[in-house]
């Protein structure tokens, strides 16, 4: 037989299309060409798999090799396919039954002595593999990413020629399991913040229904220490959430089995391009918000940030995803994140405090604010303001904060609630559901709409605030939303001086 077919997966954003590696053997020259949309790496292959193949004792054909990986109009990166193109090799040259590469995958790539080494996006690849009912050999550094998911066969093998043993049935294998369960890694306590009840109270609030939060206020009061905070609030992954969490994660090469299961918590410098932030490059690559799924992004210092780098939130803060285009390709990256924000209120941040005086004139003041559009703003639903403590707050122990796992508590109480009236977070409530599911009475939605024409606020901000009102509402265990609920949630909304109407 001089034709062989390989199953494999390729990595295109966070998804793993399947490849057919297809081999085949024919008299003239000796020669090995790879076909099929493939880049430089995977081209410098037949070096690395003519080397592996020598020095794993196998015989390298002295024909011409023709090496197609189908389908021809995906692009193909990587190291990935070297372990495929290899079992191909030795499959159609009879080194290796073909009956031994049927139902099953491959992917990893090979070293000059034939070790196998790891590659980024295993277990989107398991995932994939799983659903097509095959059994997936990894390089045995992937197998427990791989086996995170949990409904796939996945083997893992040291070196080529363990892999072939086992593939002829001289040796067995073991399915590789999932890494057990680690002591979660301490996070930030709430009760090391003092005072700041208004900025806790929002805290949790943000918590409970997924809310969106800027903190704003001098320097040194507790913004930053506050948003670190959040994540040890919020309830734990579903695993479904864990395994779109690890799969982002995993298609960069950055999984940590070690954190498997938290929430993630980004926090890029305000340097950071539009391109890191929501993902792109040649081969595109998900951002921070993506890697942020399901999780924080903390964005500190907000009006530093270069202001189109900013634009490009708005969008996913709706959609929960973002949508890359090239010209060959279209890519779409989840981006589910609560976004979390800190600013000074003017450019010596001293701007309202009570003990230093602002230096800043008002133009300076108005210019360091606009530097946030009107429209991002919009999609922030709690905007806090962090005060400054009183002299000797800092230092009183008559009375002690309350903990992460108190507040925690009420978080998730309020999330159960949610999601059994409505199957999602109050953050994803639709304008529709709001009126009519929400318990909202009809006197306190038109008493709303007056307060909202009245600080010309837009109709994107209503729904926000009657959003925030139902989470405090759910906070209190109350079937309907009362009138001092919608009063605390009118309380979190505008930044003073601030532009808020935006569309």
């Amino acid at each position: 037989m001089t034709l062989a077919i390989v199953q494999s997966r390729a990595r295109v954003g966070i998804s793993a299309p399947e490849v057919s590696v297809e081999v085949h053997l024919a008299p003239g020259l000796p020669a090995l060409n790879v076909v099929g949309l493939a880049e430089t790496a995977v081209k410098e292959s037949k070096d690395r798999v003519r080397s592996a193949l020598i020095n794993a004792h196998f015989e390298f054909p002295a024909r011409r090799i023709t090496v197609n990986l189908a389908p021809a109009d995906l692009p193909k990166e990587g190291g990935r396919f070297d372990l495929p193109i290899a079992l191909g090799i030795l499959a159609a040259s009879s080194q290796l039954p073909l009956g031994a590469l049927e139902n099953r995958e491959f992917i990893g790539e090979l070293g000059l002595a034939g070790d196998l080494r790891p590659v980024p996006g295993a277990l989107p690849a398991a995932l994939a593999c799983g659903d097509a009912g095959r059994t997936l050999f990894v390089p045995e550094a992937c197998a427990p990413e791989a086996a995170l998911a949990r409904d796939t066969a996945v083997i893992g093998a040291t070196d080529l020629l363990q892999l072939c043993a086992a593939l002829r049935g001289h040796v067995e294998l073991p399915r590789a399991l999932p890494p057990p369960a680690l002591e979660k890694a301490s996070v930030p306590d709430l009760s090391d913040v003092r005072g700041q009840l208004q900025a806790k109270r929002a805290l949790v609030i943000a918590a409970a229904g997924a809310h969106n939060l800027l903190l704003h206020g001098p320097p040194g009061t507790g913004k930053t220490m506050l948003a670190s905070r959040l994540p040890g609030l919020l309830p734990p992954l579903e695993p479904r959430e864990q395994l779109e969490v690890a799969a982002v994660q995993s298609s960069i090469g950055r999984l940590d089995l070690r954190r498997f299961g938290e929430r993630p918590f980004r926090a890029p410098h305000h340097t950071a391009s539009a391109a890191a932030l929501v993902g792109g490059g040649s081969h595109p690559r998900p951002g921070e918000i993506s890697l942020a799924h399901h999780g924080v992004l903390f964005l500190d210092e907000l009006p530093e940030f270069q202001r189109k780098v900013l634009e490009v939130l708005r969008e996913p803060l709706e959609a929960g995803e973002i949508m890359i285009a090239r010209a060959r390709q279209q890519l779409s990256f989840p981006a589910r994140f609560q976004l979390v924000a800190a600013m000074n209120p003017c450019p010596c941040g001293y701007a309202g405090d009570s003990e230093r005086e602002c230096r800043c004139t008002p133009d300076q003041v108005r210019r360091y604010r606009d530097r946030i559009s009107g429209p991002l703003l919009d999609r922030i639903d709690l905007q806090v303001p962090v005060k400054r403590l009183p002299a000797g707050a800092l230092t009183d122990d008559s009375r002690p904060e309350a903990s992460s796992s108190h507040w925690r508590a009420q978080v998730v109480t309020a999330r159960i609630r949610q999601l059994e009236r409505q199957g999602c977070t109050n953050a994803l409530l639709g304008s529709r559901q709001l009126e009519h599911e929400a318990g909202i009475a009809l006197a306190e939605r038109r008493r709303v709409e007056a307060t909202v024409q009245r600080m010309a606020l837009s109709a994107r901000a209503y729904y926000r605030i009657l959003r925030v009102a139902r989470t405090i509402a759910d906070l209190e265990a109350s079937v309907t939303v009362e009138r001092h609920h919608i009063n605390e949630a009118l309380l979190y909304r505008g930044l003073p001086g601030g532009a808020n109407g935006g569309t």
